[in-house]
């Protein structure tokens, strides 16, 4: 039996951020910024930040959570909403994969 994401199942994101030429820094750093307020949060396994090797204004978080609606309130959160709002004019690209594993 399949479980829905209301009963339990895990979520995987994977968030991929481009931010717009001059920006790299001040996007880095925001990115940076959410990874300790977001680890301590309800429901996050793991909450992992990647920066391109072969171009610095890429950006992608490897998320595992214990079920979407964790991460849905995750995506309220105040640090997340606040993040969103300061980079707004500094990200040119912010593309999110949800995902459930399948098989082992």
């Amino acid at each position: 039996m399949t479980q829905t994401p209301e009963t339990g199942t895990p979520l995987t994101i994977i968030a991929k951020l481009k931010a717009k030429p001059g920006m790299e820094q001040e996007v880095y750093d925001a990115c940076h910024a959410l990874l300790a307020p977001t680890q301590a949060e309800a429901g996050c396994i793991n909450y992992d930040m990647h920066r391109s090797s072969e171009d610095p204004g890429v950006i992608i978080f490897y998320e595992n959570w214990a079920t979407r609606s964790l991460w849905d309130a995750h995506m309220k959160s105040p640090h997340l909403t606040a993040f969103s709002a300061a980079t707004a004019d500094t990200v040119e690209l912010w593309d999110i994969f949800q995902g459930e594993k399948v098989g082992s």
